[in-house]
């Protein structure tokens, strides 16, 4: 048998360490903690999925809609980011746009989408695109 009690200073060495394992809303000292996010990634890997039978649709409001959500269950997610910002441009809010691949470019700087997102980026600030008139 596993002896799991505490050690007989424990009380004198951490003071405090009791509040650790009260409810999180009851905590003292946990009154910046905000809102919880869900962290789901298979729930995140659907939504991309339904985002990219949208998008195949051109239905971008709704694929928006959808990799918005998977970031909601899984943020900093590359994919569901790049997949993002391709949809951004092409509802013409090319300033998201922009951020949106400079995100996919911070979480996977030399990943399968970085040429890509680093050409695409250099469209958005090239002189056509600043040209274009702001929707």
């Amino acid at each position: 048998m596993i002896d799991l009690s505490p050690p007989p200073d424990d009380t004198n060495a951490h003071p405090k360490s009791s509040e650790m394992l009260t409810d999180v809303e009851g905590a003292p000292g946990n009154g910046d903690v905000g809102e919880f996010h869900p962290w789901d990634p298979h729930k995140a890997a659907k939504d991309i999925e339904v985002g990219d039978f949208y998008f195949k649709k051109k239905n971008y409001a709704g694929a928006e809609s959808r990799y918005r959500e998977a970031l909601y269950y899984k943020d900093n997610d590359a994919l569901a980011t790049y997949r993002l910002a391709v949809c951004l441009e092409k509802m013409d809010r090319l300033s998201e746009a922009q951020k949106e691949y400079e995100s996919y470019l911070k979480i996977l700087p030399y990943g399968p989408q970085a040429a890509d997102a680093k050409k695409a980026i250099e469209r958005l600030k090239g002189p056509a695109a600043r040209a274009a008139p702001a929707k």
